[in-house]
């Protein structure tokens, strides 16, 4: 990263809880000065960024590269520099590749397809259990010794609730967090969409709320016992949501994150059997919706994510329920953000918060952060830009979204990804 000033910008930082104009000179990929006027040393490059922000660069807790073992729809090649010209500096991917991230070779090889394909910087979570299958846990040691910064075991169900609560005995041990999708796969039944009319009316296999609110009960029980941290990714229901604010009320230690697509969007738009509305967990009912977004107001959802799941125009022409779920999503990521503070359910400085601190806190890395001497990750936004989303112009290599056509206002310029 050569250096660089970024004057005049509104400064929007988090971590301090200031949101000011001002300027930062970067050089060798960390925040060199920060302060009011200009500094008297001298960079390669300057922007004038006079009615534009600044931010800590996005960090996506859920985010699907489809590399190793599913190349045919994407690669990091394509999705990481996507994600970095959408002003994500780093995201995290979850194990469920081929192979699963369950050793540290495996790990090894997903740093080495990384670092080649450059864009923004991967993080990882590794599996909880061997190949993802439920039955024994990985070594957690090794995989914590090789980088990951969490464990999973994705959409695949844990064996049994003895293997769960052995699991959160194991990664406390290891100050590890336990990242969750709460779905309880023999209520979810093999289903794609929510239960409610609109599945009724399709004829679609419905997954019921009960599937997140059961498994979540569980989860906050072994917690409870055990003392470790969950990490609830992806929820979707008003139901999960009070669940969450109950247990953090007790002071136990669960976070969650929600995908911005569920903010958005209702099980009424799986209507014409709309294959791109169809994500996992589904798109539920209206009042899930707003009990989400009163949760991510309040901060109870620390983070926002994108859940990017890249795929080939084929995944998504079946008849409903064979189509692949869900949605390329790193390029609506901070655009969809940038609504929520266009409709004044956040503010600017609390949208760099649930997309930078907060996620940054979540996964125990460096982020979210605009002080001198940190790591040059940073977004400059134009909050008043308007365009039009065109699937085909996306970056990524999944062009699947339901947001083709939408206008949106506000997206990222530029963005660096600094040292580490």
């Amino acid at each position: 990263m050569s250096s660089v000033l970024i004057k005049n910008a509104r400064l929007l930082d988090p971590n301090a809880d200031t949101d000011a104009v001002g300027c930062i000179g970067v050089r060798d990929g960390l925040i060199e000065y920060r302060g009011k006027k200009p500094p008297d040393a001298k960079y390669k490059e300057t922007i004038d960024a006079k009615g534009l922000w600044l931010m800590p660069g996005a960090i996506d807790l859920c985010a699907r590269l489809r590399e190793p073992g599913h190349t045919a729809k994407a690669t990091m090649k394509t999705e990481s520099p996507a994600a970095l010209g959408a002003g994500i500096t780093a995201l995290c991917m979850p194990p469920d590749t081929r192979p699963v991230i369950d050793n540290a070779a495996v790990v090894n090889r997903v740093n080495r397809i990384a670092k080649a394909a450059g864009g923004a910087y991967v993080y990882m979570l590794g599996a909880l259990t061997q190949g993802l299958a439920g039955a024994a846990l990985a070594e957690m040691s090794a995989l914590k010794q090789a980088g990951c910064v969490g464990v999973s075991n994705g959409l695949a169900p844990i064996g049994s609730t003895l293997l769960a609560r052995r699991a959160l005995e194991y990664a406390a041990s290891l100050n590890l967090t336990i990242h969750v999708v709460p779905l309880d796969a023999s209520l979810a039944n093999g289903g794609c969409a929510h239960e409610g009319p609109v599945a009724t009316r399709l004829g679609l296999p419905p997954i019921p709320v009960a599937a997140e609110a059961v498994s979540m009960r569980v989860w906050i029980s072994l917690v409870e016992d055990t003392g470790a941290r969950v990490h609830f990714g992806r929820l979707s229901s008003a139901r999960g949501v009070a669940l969450l604010e109950s247990a953090q009320a007790r002071g136990l230690p669960v976070t969650a994150d929600v995908a911005a697509h569920q903010l958005f969007m209702t099980a009424d738009d799986v209507e014409g059997f709309n294959a791109m509305a169809h994500v996992m967990p589904p798109l539920r009912a209206q009042e899930d919706r707003e009990a989400l977004r009163a949760a991510v107001a309040s901060g109870a959802i620390g983070a926002i994510c994108s859940d990017h799941q890249p795929h080939e125009a084929d995944a998504k022409i079946n008849p409903f329920p064979l189509t692949e779920p869900g949605i390329s999503a790193l390029e609506t990521l901070l655009p969809l953000g940038l609504r929520l503070v266009q409709e004044k359910l956040l503010t600017p400085l609390q949208l760099a918060e649930r997309l930078s601190l907060g996620p940054a806190q979540i996964l125990g890395v460096a982020g979210g952060s605009l002080a001198k001497g940190t790591p040059a990750d940073l977004v400059l936004v134009d909050p008043d830009q308007a365009w039009t989303l065109q699937p085909q112009a996306l970056k990524s290599a999944g062009h699947n979204t339901p947001f083709g056509g939408q206008a949106f206002l506000g997206r990222a310029l530029r963005a660096w990804s600094g040292q580490r």
